[in-house]
Parts: structure tokens; C-alpha cells; sequence
């Protein structure tokens, strides 16, 4: 009898489609080959499942010129959150800050100036003045800012990027690459919401002198709402983008393009192949029930097992409502005790033509402790049956 009840829970949840049951599924796009652009670098990534739509040379060294400042704001957001900055404190800037070389929020040195406004003059004007005072602020030194940015990095897993200064000129030892830019435009996007709004601010007014952000797509394209621009002669043209269309966010770096038209254009075609081809859907929420199987030697007869997150994936256009998965054990009959974050068993899922897209794991609600001795005794004997 328990066995049957066992059986009849778990073939239930076997094969579960993800769509909405008896919905006609929608005939799947072609997906063609990823456009060509002018560049020497490119990737396009899915801000929320992470896939790479389209890549070419993402893991080869490039300069990363001004995108450097992205790796700076994460460093400089980290301590706003923590609250060794505050928007308001007062910055001093120094003479080296005062001194740099290229674009600049024209800072005078010896002045004082709130913290906000020199982020603001970093991320739109892509001041290298107000970047360097900033990395001094926060790190003492800008030598000492570069650590701290380098340690961030490697926190993040970017593998193959290595920083010498905060402002991006070009420098020894100074270089990343495609993928590594977009992992850190993921995490800037969802670590600090509050602070990514900067980003798309199209101009910014400082001592009576206003300067445009040069990230031209922002006035392009309406769903483009970041990120950074980037250029040195040895460098190129390099931009970081960010857009979001009907929920669904994409991430593009462009490095090495031959002109500012060049990798604004190359940034599009990229974005507009991954709208046109792609869609990116929820096919699970967290905390939702997969498998309820017996337990023994519990104090309870069942446990659910659920999804620990939620589960959003990007697959071609129009195969979203044709997603299958199907849940198992690792192992059975399952025993007491379970442990909460404890995988327990898997859900696959599949494309239309069978190609596996995932493998999530399958953990308790909650942790499930061993039962009485006089429990633990029967289902010891129940086993021997199983």
C-alpha cells in the first residue's frame, strides 16, 4: 500500500509539461547565424538565465579603455551599500586626480566635492578626474583601489581581467575580455538596482558645464538604459550595453570597433538579433512542489521536494510553451534524516527536440529529522520489503 502511494506521487510528477496543459505550442523561429559586426571582440548574454546568445573572440585580451569604470562603480557601489561612502560626503581632490589625462568632469583640485556628484561625472562624462578621486577616497591610494578591484573581480569569476588603475588609460597589465565585461554588467545590474538608474542619464551639468553621455543608443533605442562606453587609439571603440524588452534583459560588449557609428551599430544588430530570435521565460518559481515521496524513519510520511530558485531560461523563439521536464530521485527509498539544502533529486528539462537546457536540483521545504525508536523499528521492517 505505501509502496503503491509512493509509485502513484512520483509517476504523477514524472514528465510535467511546462506549458500551459493543452495549449497548442507555438512553431519554433529558425534561429540564423549571429549578424556581423565591425569588431574585434562581442558577446550578448541573457541578463537573467545567463545564456550566451552569440559570441566571437569573448575570451581573447582586449584593452578595456573607459569600461574600466565599470569595474571602479562596482568597487565604489560596494561601499555605498556597506556604508564606507555616502552620496553626500565631501571628496577632496587631489592633484593627481586634477591631473589626469583625456575626458574629464573639470574637478579643481583642492576643492571639495560630494561623492555623488563625482560618480555621476565618472559614469556619464566618464571623468577620469572625478574616476581617480573617487579610487582615492575609498582606497587611500589609486594603487590600492586597483586591489580592491582586482579582488572584486575575482570574486565575481572574472577569470582572465587584470586592473592597474581606475580610469582605463591604457596601462602594462591592464586587460579583460568580452565575457569578463559581461559578467560584471550582470552583477552591477543585479547587485545595485537602486544605483544602476546613473546609467542611463543622458547628461549631467558640473560647474556650469554640461557634457553628454557618449553611449549614443541611449537616445537610439528606448529600451537601452546602459551601460559604458569605452575608447583609446590601442583600444578601439568599446561599448557596454544594457536594454530591456517586455521583461526580457540582454547584455551586449563590443570591443574594438573602428569608430563610435561602428559600435553603436554593432551594439544594436546584436540586441535585435536576440529579441528577434530569442525569448527568455520562467518555467519554475522558487519554493514550487516537484515531488511529494515517502520518507521512513520520519516522524512525517512524505516530504516535498521543490525548485531552491527560480528557474528562467532563454530558448529560441516560440519553443518556450513546448519545454518538457521530468523529476527523479537520486536514490529510493528516501531515509531520515534530510538536511533542508540537501539535493535530493533532479528536474530536467528539455527543448522540443529532446536537447537537455537544464538540470535543476530538487531539495526539501524544509529539514526532516529522524523519528522515535518505535518508528524507526517498523520502517526498518517495511524496508526489508521495499
Amino acid at each position: 500500500m505505501l509502496r503503491s502511494s509512493y509509485l502513484a506521487l512520483l509517476t504523477a510528477a514524472v514528465a510535467v509539461a511546462v506549458g500551459a496543459a493543452g495549449a497548442p505550442a507555438a512553431a519554433a523561429v529558425p534561429i540564423p547565424k549571429p549578424p556581423e559586426v565591425t569588431a574585434r571582440a562581442y558577446i550578448l548574454v541573457d541578463h537573467f538565465s545567463g545564456r550566451v546568445l552569440a559570441e566571437d573572440h569573448a575570451d581573447d585580451r582586449e584593452e578595456p579603455a573607459s569600461l574600466t569604470k565599470l569595474m571602479t562603480s562596482y568597487a565604489v557601489f560596494k561601499a555605498l551599500k556597506e556604508n564606507r561612502l555616502k552620496l553626500t560626503d565631501p571628496v577632496t581632490i587631489s592633484e593627481h586626480a586634477w591631473r589626469s589625462e583625456g575626458s574629464r568632469t573639470f574637478v579643481q583640485v583642492g576643492s571639495s566635492v560630494p561623492a555623488e556628484i563625482l560618480i555621476k561625472g565618472m559614469i556619464v562624462q566618464s571623468g577620469n578626474d572625478a574616476t581617480i578621486a573617487l579610487a582615492e577616497k575609498i582606497g587611500g591610494t589609486e594603487p590600492a583601489f586597483a586591489q580592491l578591484m582586482n579582488e572584486y573581480a575575482k570574486r565575481l569569476g572574472m577569470k582572465a581581467s587584470n586592473f592597474v588603475n581606475s580610469d582605463g588609460l591604457p596601462a602594462a597589465d591592464h586587460y579583460t575580455t568580452a565575457r569578463d565585461m559581461a559578467i560584471l554588467a550582470n552583477a552591477l545590474i543585479t547587485e545595485f538596482p537602486d544605483y544602476y538608474q546613473w546609467y542611463s542619464i543622458r547628461e549631467f551639468t558640473w560647474n556650469n558645464i554640461t557634457q553628454h553621455n557618449r553611449n549614443g543608443l541611449l537616445l537610439r533605442d528606448p529600451t537601452v538604459d546602459g551601460m559604458k562606453t569605452g575608447h583609446t587609439d590601442s583600444a578601439g571603440f568599446c561599448l557596454v550595453t544594457s536594454a530591456k524588452r517586455d521583461g526580457m534583459r540582454l547584455v551586449s560588449v563590443v570591443m574594438g570597433s573602428p569608430s563610435v557609428k561602428a559600435r553603436e551599430d554593432a551594439s544594436a544588430a546584436l540586441l535585435n538579433y536576440g529579441y528577434t530570435f530569442y525569448e527568455t521565460a520562467k518555467v519554475k518559481s522558487a519554493g514550487e512542489i516537484l515531488l511529494k515521496p515517502r520518507v521512513y524513519k520520519s516522524a512525517v510520511e512524505y516530504v516535498t521536494l521543490a525548485v531552491p530558485r527560480d528557474i528562467v531560461l532563454t530558448v529560441g523563439r516560440g519553443q518556450a510553451a513546448s519545454l518538457k521536464s521530468t523529476a527523479h530521485l537520486f536514490k529510493e527509498p528516501l531515509v531520515a534524516p534530510l538536511a533542508a539544502n540537501q539535493a535530493i533529486g533532479e528536474l530536467t528539462i528539455s527543448d522540443p527536440e529532446g536537447k537537455v537546457v537544464a538540470h535543476v536540483p530538487l531539495m526539501p521545504g524544509k529539514a526532516v529529522p529522524e523519528a522515535g525508536l518505535w518508528t524507526r523499528a517498523t520502517d526498518s521492517v517495511r524496508l526489508w520489503f521495499n
